[in-house]
């Protein structure tokens, strides 16, 4: 008889149920939602950014604008929404009806102060109201507020100073999430984690523009005229999510717990950054896409993928795949290969022979009787772009051939670091 799958993680001294989470965004903006969301079997949520209390936030109208590229529906999300326009008594008191009514489900207060003295403040009223945990707002792209967002996240020593802050007044886990808009993701991790922050949650939105209107043009999304640079999320920007995330994962110095965030979609992207050394992941594009049911189709895929390979506890994952994440200068030279074509499933598009030509090795040639493609092996570059384009799946795969290399000369064409 298999063993029970666990889904449960521990992740800055608390217990998940699971790992998902919701992410601070539109998807936890009042209790009811994040209540909602609770109920179909998130393990947590990362209620929505909240300031202080004082002049009320108004948000741009349209405040979002849905990026498709072909017959792919919400490959990207950009929005110019700030944090909470919510009441600070009102998120309060959410906070505290949520851990009245789910006591199982962890709730994480997320807060943005525009002032040292609005942290402290806020953090102390988020301890208070029950939070289990706060995560301090450093990397929202398109914040107005002077000294807000992503321009903490940019500024190492403003990263300290408001950890120190949050520290000092609460006895709860810290978070501190980071800013994809910066080089070297480890320098403002490193100071946070000098001000006392017990873990990293990464990425927020990447500040971008995502379209422009070629008949008003205007960008994306038009509000009145006008449009901004800001932050843009969803299945897009997965690639550079994981990248953050391993490479803080490989920083020893570091040594934090991660929170994953940035295009998760599906149990195969959560599991991608949990085996990258996230034990959390967050999301909100993909609830915007398809709504928080999907963490049913997470739960159940991950599972039955662990049950696949004899693996009972997700945190068996974590970082499993760090390893085999090197540099590209250690990357092995002495194999080489050529694609490999399955005849008998062409279709006899052409699409192979046309990327070849103009952007590969010139290494297929083509039989106009047959209108099939003939490979040319000894002039094959293995780059493999014929197999993305190719229509039918897994009709280009790659083969290892034997090098024709000598060590030594490999040696010398090694890219140096």
């Amino acid at each position: 008889m298999s063993k029970p799958i666990d889904l449960s993680v521990e992740f800055c001294g608390i217990k998940f149920k699971n790992p998902f989470l919701l992410s601070s965004s539109p998807v936890t903006n009042c209790a009811e939602m994040v209540g909602r969301a609770f109920d179909t079997g998130w393990g947590g949520a990362v209620y929505k950014t909240f300031g202080p209390g004082g002049t009320p936030v108004i948000h741009p109208s349209p405040r979002m604008h849905g990026y498709s590229y072909g017959s792919k529906r919400l490959v990207g999300l950009q929005n110019v929404e700030q944090i909470s326009d919510r009441k600070l008594k009102d998120n309060i008191a959410d906070i505290t009806y949520l851990k009245k009514h789910w006591p199982d489900r962890i709730v994480i207060a997320s807060l943005m102060g525009f002032s040292n003295k609005d942290w402290g403040e806020l953090a102390k009223a988020a301890t208070d109201a029950g939070a289990d945990m706060l995560e301090l707002n450093f990397s929202c792209p398109h914040m107005t507020v002077e000294g807000s967002g992503s321009s903490v996240g940019q500024s190492i020593g403003l990263i300290r100073k408001f950890t120190e802050t949050v520290k000092k007044v609460t006895h709860l886990p810290v978070l501190a999430k980071m800013t994809p808009n910066i080089t070297d993701i480890n320098e403002p991790a490193l100071y946070a984690k000098k001000g006392g922050a017990d873990g990293i949650a990464a990425i927020n939105t990447v500040a971008a523009v995502t379209e422009v209107g070629i008949d008003d043009m205007v960008p994306r999304p038009n509000v009145f005229g006008k449009s901004a640079v800001s932050g843009y999320s969803g299945p897009a920007v997965k690639p550079i999510g994981l990248r953050f995330i391993a490479e803080m994962a490989a920083n020893t110095e570091l040594g934090l717990p991660l929170s994953g965030v940035g295009g998760i979609e599906t149990w195969i992207d959560a599991l991608e950054y949990i085996l990258l050394g996230a034990s959390t992941i967050q999301v909100t594009t993909g609830i915007i896409h398809y709504g928080y049911h999907i963490v049913e189709d997470m739960i159940e895929g991950l599972s039955d993928h662990m049950k696949s390979k004899g693996i009972a506890k997700v945190s068996e994952l974590i970082g499993k795949a760090l390893p085999n994440l090197c540099s590209a200068n250690s990357l092995e030279l002495e194999r080489q290969g050529v694609a490999r074509y399955d005849m008998d499933r062409c279709i006899g598009c052409g699409q192979c022979y046309v990327v070849c030509r103009d952007a590969g090795g010139q290494c297929i040639d083509w039989d106009k009787t047959e209108r099939r493609p003939r490979l040319i092996e000894d002039k094959c570059l293995s780059c493999m772009i014929c197999s993305f384009v190719c229509p039918v799946e897994n009709l280009i795969t790659f083969k290892e051939m034997p090098s024709t290399w000598k060590r030594e000369e490999l040696e010398v064409m090694r890219p140096h670091s």
